[in-house]
């Protein structure tokens, strides 16, 4: 490979949330598989950019002129063969603030947002923080794959949802959405006027055998009752440069959306975002390419060992994202005992189920998107403290 994913770069001491976090609440001996950035270097191409704008010495104000528009379009088209006009992309810091500022501008107070459970917790606390009311949709586990219950959804959003949060590709589960289901939602959407708020954020890593659909592709009255969401923070690792792409066809819906921009004081990028996302959507490909290939051997090897080391444990077999979703209950169901097995003994942080829910208890997510090196050392940590292990 061109690319030395192997190198394990030490992100103690950098404000890492993932690493310093865990570090303080925990001690400095622990491996960190949760938070979903990811513990592989940027393309080189994006750093030797950012250290290009750094050297210049003058941090001012930035704006997104039209070589971010078009390196936008560019990429949606590309990548999710989606074609869009440059007046329909809005750039918001974070897709978490995006939603945010929606669900102002969208609702109000007491009503009713709905989202597919377990779910990503940033998204859902949004709700519950603008004194809405999340509505929960759970997810049924079908012969090991995750699927939506349609007979819920709707019984749910005949009592009056005024947004379906949809994260596609699932976090944590790992689903990707078929068109087919797409379709039932937006129909559900279009029947009781729901709008729909698209989170695209892991839509770059996509498994063999799936394909991803942007809900706005299916047709022009979807796409005037859907906000999509997309960035480059997950697919090149850049989260804290904070730039995400808010799509919205509804001129009516799009104009509202930068009001609340515009209230929320959100208006300049910073200094590095734009050349960062300009760079990574025009000039890395190749990295990105040896980049999916690494994830999805270390997806394939965490699954082997899992299987060889502790069988009696379920990973649920991802279609998309980075993360795993991992089936504990055989081991046990309370999550205090999975707290004590895997952060307590084995001195492995991971994302514990109930962080995603109540429908999360006794699962585990994991973050694969690591050296392998590291990715190995934390797994053999975890079999050599596995309570179910054969003596």
């Amino acid at each position: 490979m061109k690319y030395n994913f192997d190198r394990i770069i030490n992100r103690l001491g950098t404000n890492s949330a993932k690493w310093d976090g865990m570090a303080q609440a925990h001690g400095e001996d622990m491996i960190a598989l949760s938070v979903a950035d990811m513990d592989l270097q940027a393309p080189p191409m994006v750093v030797e950019k950012i250290v290009e704008m750094a050297s210049r010495g003058i941090y001012g104000y930035t704006d997104p002129f039209p070589p971010y528009f078009e390196a936008v379009q560019q990429w949606l088209d590309k990548a999710y063969d989606w074609r869009v006009p440059q007046e329909w992309i809005v750039f918001s810091p974070r897709i978490v603030q995006a939603v945010s500022i929606i669900i102002q501008k969208f609702t109000k107070e007491g009503d009713r947002i709905m989202i597919h459970s377990p779910a990503y917790q940033p998204i859902a606390k949004a709700v519950a923080i603008n004194g809405r009311e999340l509505v929960e949709s759970p997810l049924h586990l079908v012969h090991g794959r995750y699927e939506i219950d349609f007979e819920d959804m709707e019984r749910q959003m005949q009592a009056g949802v005024k947004i379906v949060l949809l994260v596609s590709p699932h976090n944590p589960t790992g689903r990707v959405w078929t068109k087919d289901e797409l379709e039932r939602m937006a129909a559900l959407c279009v029947k009781y006027d729901a709008l729909i708020v698209s989170d695209d954020i892991h839509a770059d890593f996509i498994h063999a055998g799936h394909e991803h659909t942007i809900i706005a592709k299916l047709s022009e009255d979807i796409a005037e009752r859907s906000i999509i969401c997309t960035s480059p923070g997950k697919t090149f690792n850049l989260a804290s440069l904070e730039i995400a792409n808010i799509v919205i066809p509804n001129d009516r819906l799009r104009e509202r959306f930068k009001d609340g921009l515009q209230q929320a004081g959100v208006h300049n990028p910073t200094f590095f975002a734009v050349p960062a996302l300009e760079t990574a959507y025009t000039a890395c490909d190749d990295w990105l390419n040896e980049l999916r290939d690494y994830i999805t051997d270390n997806i394939s090897f965490t699954e082997a060992f899992f299987a060889e080391r502790m069988p009696e444990l379920n990973v649920i077999k991802p279609e998309g994202t980075y993360l795993l979703w991992i089936d504990c209950t055989a081991c046990s169901r309370h999550e205090s005992d999975l707290v004590e097995w895997i952060q307590e003994k084995s001195r492995v942080s991971v994302s514990f189920g109930r962080s995603f829910g109540q429908a999360g208890e006794g699962f585990i997510r994991i973050n694969v998107a690591a050296p392998r090196p590291l990715l190995d050392e934390a797994l053999e940590r975890m079999a050599a403290a596995y309570p179910l292990r054969k003596q």
